[in-house]
């Protein structure tokens, strides 16, 4: 199992590009109003005005969508160009998880590969160790039987501090910690670590100072 994060995305995507792109679904009246958008960010800095050269802006509800627009163009592209191909490869926004066959060595050249196909667009790989790969918010691992399965994820860092009952917040914002917390266990978890994740949260629940009540 392998893993591979874009650099960078937002800014990094190359605006000219996906305005080709799109001039193959759309007339020319909506190819310059996506250009508009797409060719006049500005910003400022100390006071100073600046216009973003390239790349599509954080925080615009257009730029996700181009991002992902250009991106699928692009992997469809670097997969049928290489000369080994990965097993799998599903993709969410600028992470990818991979099933790659081939060895070490062929990966190596497989992110020289990706990397070398446009300037802006880099990647970085990371690998299982120890039967353990995490991705975005999972911790995916394989099975006694070879099978996959999938759980939580939390940076070694992690301190298990949230929102504290004590705390001068309204029912309602403390309440959505726990739900919030045990909706994503279920979700984040395979059914045979679900009874762990919980008893654990259960734990940590007291530990910020919920009831008995509150956690069940």
């Amino acid at each position: 199992m392998v893993s591979f994060d874009m650099v960078s995305l937002f800014i990094k995507v190359p605006v000219e590009e996906p305005l080709t792109l799109l001039s193959q679904h759309f007339n020319d009246d909506i190819l310059a109003l996506y250009k508009h958008v797409l060719t006049s960010t500005y910003f400022s800095v100390d006071g100073q005005f600046y216009e973003q050269t390239d790349g599509v802006a954080m925080g615009s509800p257009l730029s996700p969508v181009i991002a992902n627009f250009y991106m699928e163009d692009f992997e469809m592209k670097a997969i049928k160009k290489a000369t080994h191909k990965p097993t799998c490869w599903y993709r969410y926004v600028d992470n990818i998880f991979a099933i790659w066959p081939y060895g070490k060595e062929k990966l190596t050249d497989f992110l020289n590969h990706l990397n070398g196909i446009h300037n802006n667009i880099q990647f970085t790989v990371e690998r299982e160790d120890e039967g353990h790969l995490p991705f975005l918010d999972t911790d995916i691992y394989r099975k006694m039987d070879g099978s996959l399965g999938y759980r939580v994820y939390q940076k070694p860092t992690h301190t298990n501090l949230y929102l504290h009952q004590k705390s001068h917040h309204h029912p309602a914002n403390k309440h959505s910690v726990l739900s919030s917390l045990v909706q994503r266990a279920t979700a984040l978890r395979d059914q045979e670590s679900v009874a762990s994740e919980l008893t654990f949260l259960t734990h940590v629940f007291k530990q910020n100072g919920y009831s008995h009540q509150q956690i069940q």
